[in-house]
């Protein structure tokens, strides 16, 4: 059956790999499965039939036959579960990669959408100066954390995980801010994230669409 997902026909972010399609087209890359790409604008995301798809209107949603998925850790863990490449096969390896993918989604990344938020949708308002460092202040212990765990080695845990996957789209949100730079052990790690075949046929994709004429 054919997988199908959604994405923004012109992403916000003008196809740098932000948009949240990215993670799903990585994860796809990587387990050698074909799919399609419908693309949606900003107006269809509150149409019945996305919202059918997705009851929040958002990107993406994943479709293969009569299964319908959304939230991208719930669709990259479907992928990993069902094919080889992105989980080990032991299987308390395999429950720590787990615990990672919720640790991107839950711990790092709601205080970095926050930074999102405030450099971007609350920049102009007159509080932005004061409140901007105060949203930084709260990710830097996490980023501290992050870094003390993941050390020298090459991924969080073993080999390359789903985990590793979702942790480095999530960091991948930080580098318009700089603050990456402040953490050379993580910004090397999201480096080896962006360097490998999957993602950068992930990226093309999604940069081809957000760039055509």
């Amino acid at each position: 059956m054919t997988i199908t997902i959604t994405a923004f026909d012109r992403s916000p972010d003008g196809g740098k790999g932000l948009a949240r399609d990215t993670r799903v087209r990585w994860a796809l890359e990587e387990v050698g499965q074909p799919y399609d790409v419908r693309l949606v604008g900003f107006p269809e995301l509150k149409q019945p039939a996305h919202l059918a798809l997705h009851p929040f209107g958002q990107i993406p949603t994943y479709e293969e036959g009569d299964l319908a998925l959304f939230e991208t850790g719930a669709i990259v863990f479907h992928l990993a579960e069902r094919f080889a490449g992105l989980l080990p096969a032991d299987a308390d390896a395999r429950a720590r990669a787990i615990s990672w993918m919720f640790a991107a989604v839950n711990t790092m990344e709601p205080p970095i959408l926050d930074l999102t938020t405030a450099r971007i949708f609350e920049g102009d308002k007159p509080w932005a100066a004061e409140r901007l460092p105060l949203v930084q202040a709260r990710i830097r212990p996490r980023l501290d954390q992050l870094a003390a765990r993941l050390g020298k080695a090459e991924w969080l845990d073993g080999d390359f995980s789903a985990g590793d996957l979702m942790m480095v789209s999530v960091l991948l949100r930080l580098r318009p801010s700089g603050m990456l730079d402040d953490y050379p052990t993580l910004a090397a790690y999201v480096a080896r994230g962006e360097a490998r075949p999957a993602y950068q046929r992930a990226f093309a994709d999604q940069l081809a669409v957000n760039t055509r004429a």
